[in-house]
């Protein structure tokens, strides 16, 4: 039955019959299914499998009155998925209501609103206290989504493969809190690093914002702004995975085996810390020196900056003796592997993090921004991290690096994601080799990329390009679907997530980005189609499209709530 409701599901997009010639060509029309908003861009994609000529539309308001008419361009081949894409472009629309876009007899209906993008800023950083492990989700917090207290890993054995003289294997440590890292229950290393730093970075780039912004996680009403409470639950558990004897860090806590289908407290298989990596230590050098900087302006958090400190410098130095301490998982041990065998921009992430917070300028001897690479970042490169950072403290690093350097790499890239979101038939920064095994993260991370330009230039252009890319998660995309739970008109309903699988409810946990379209398939579920952009299957099954990752979100929490910002700064 699930996958019957998926299938309907996929041909659910609006599909319309124009004449183009003397051919009738079969269309759909893909848009943003929550709303657009007021005076920024409004772009609505009519797609075929076929090339088809220019078509003509008439947008209408509710009392019928037509306020916008005319004719697309031709349609143009858009690559990665086969079809044929022309453009409605909507963006003189500014007052606030519902309207009607026609072709021929056909009709859909989209939103302008002045703040449309209000529950979705909620919904994906709220995911971040409902995948909370070592805590029952009260009802007052988690709706029909509470659920009992599971997996406290306050009793976590040392795996033989990290043992020491200090803590042999079998010492008994605790490693709770933190979130479940994705679909499983385990927790990684090396997506904790990049999700937490992309919430301290929201915060440090929109503290007004976030200072003023209650979630409703039970930590609301306290003195610290409640996604600074969330990144702590986190954090706690970050600090709890490094050795205190030498200040190496575990690369994830972990099951040897995935569990089944099954609800947090219903795990029963025991718990590892396993191998200590360098990409571990990276990623809470780095993490914990932006953390640092951060609550050091709380008088509550003082020493609790101290402490993060402390371990970032610990975890920074252990890396630097043991620079190539790659992860694999050891015999016996089957869960996700996040192996990196190229850690340089681990190495450039951690010292510029460092250096910005202490001031100190050994850290800056490690920075070598001519080799950095400016790619979009994701868990395994996070090189860009340290470009983002260098180029927000420049300031006060220009006496210790080349910042104009980083700031024209950075740049460069975001030039680029801007001039494909310009100039491609679908309009969208995603193109050809993006649509990797979690191609919705790195849609998002290009979204933080661009908006990130907007900060630094102030160039209305990027910021102007990122309210057209995030239609690209809310159904302006390859298959029509909202690429994320709980909104929007055809959003997944079976995603890889075993909470939302065992729960009994029949709406998945809301808020999650699944993981997109990608060739690969690797999971070898049913698929209605192989090109890149349509390669998604709203199944359980399928893993490889439909999972959900703490580090997919991670940016769309910084991207919709700098928009949120953006909106009602212009409009209070």
């Amino acid at each position: 039955m699930k996958l019957l409701n998926k299938y309907i599901l996929l041909l659910s997009i609006v599909f319309v019959s124009c004449t183009s010639g003397t051919n009738e060509v079969d269309l759909s029309i893909r848009y943003n299914q929550i709303g657009y908003a007021v005076n920024r861009p409004k772009l609505i994609s009519i797609v075929s499998n076929n090339e088809f000529d220019k078509v003509s539309y008439v947008i209408n308001d509710t009392e019928g009155v037509e306020v916008m008419s005319g004719e697309t361009d031709k349609g143009l081949l858009w690559e990665d998925s086969g079809e044929y894409v022309a453009i409605i472009d909507a963006s003189s629309i500014n007052k606030e209501g519902e309207y009607k876009v026609f072709i021929g007899q056909n009709k859909i209906r989209f939103k302008v609103l002045y703040n449309p993008y209000d529950d979705l800023s909620n919904l994906v950083f709220k995911y971040y206290y409902l995948n909370r492990c070592s805590i029952e989700l009260e009802e007052k917090y988690a709706g029909k989504w509470k659920r009992p207290t599971g997996l406290n890993d306050d009793v976590v054995k040392i795996h033989s493969s990290a043992a020491t003289k200090q803590r042999p294997e079998g010492t008994v440590i605790s490693g709770s809190k933190g979130w479940f890292d994705a679909g499983d229950y385990n927790k990684y290393l090396p997506t904790s690093g990049i999700s937490t730093y992309t919430l301290l970075s929201a915060f440090e780039n929109y503290s007004e914002y976030y200072s003023a912004k209650e979630f409703n996680i039970p930590e609301s009403g306290n003195d610290l702004p409640d996604i600074l409470d969330e990144v702590i639950w986190n954090l706690d558990w970050m600090l709890s995975m490094q050795d205190p004897f030498d200040g190496g860090v575990y690369h994830k806590l972990t099951g040897l085996k995935f569990s089944g289908a099954i609800m947090p407290h219903e795990y029963d298989l025991e718990r590892y810390v396993v191998k200590k990596s360098t990409s571990a230590a990276l990623n809470l050098a780095a993490v914990a020196a932006i953390a640092a900087r951060v609550f050091s302006r709380f008088e509550s958090k003082k020493e609790y900056s101290k402490k993060l400190l402390e371990a970032s410098k610990k975890a920074y130095g252990w890396a630097k003796e043991n620079p190539e301490d790659y992860f694999r998982n050891p015999e016996g041990v089957r869960t996700g592997q996040y192996e990196d065998d190229d850690l340089f921009g681990e190495f450039q992430w951690a010292a510029a993090e460092l250096l910005i917070t202490t001031k100190e300028e050994s850290y800056s001897k490690d920075i070598q921004i001519n080799k950095i690479s400016n790619e979009v970042p994701w868990w395994q490169d996070a090189s860009a991290l340290s470009l983002y950072s260098i180029i927000k403290h420049k300031a006060s690093l220009k006496k210790f690096v080349d910042v104009n350097l980083a700031e024209k790499k950075f740049l460069d890239q975001a030039s680029e994601l801007k001039n494909r979101i310009e100039t491609e038939p679908m309009r969208v920064a995603m193109k050809g080799k993006d649509y990797v095994w979690g191609s919705n993260g790195v849609a998002g991370n290009q979204l933080m990329y661009l908006i990130k330009a907007y900060e630094v230039t102030n160039d209305v252009a990027y910021l102007n390009a990122t309210f057209i890319g995030i239609d690209y998660f809310l159904g302006r995309n390859g298959v029509g679907t909202f690429y994320i739970t709980g909104l929007g008109e055809m959003s997944p309903k079976f995603p890889h997530h075993r909470t939302s699988e065992a729960d009994g409810i029949k709406e998945p946990v809301p808020g999650m980005v699944v993981g997109g379209p990608q060739p690969g398939q690797q999971d070898k579920c049913v698929y209605f189609s192989k090109t890149p952009a349509k390669s998604y299957s709203d199944t359980w099954c399928s893993y490889a499209s439909n999972e959900v990752t703490i580090n997919w979100n991670a940016p769309l929490v910084y991207v919709v709530n700098a928009f949120q910002y953006y909106q009602t700064k212009k409009f209070k």
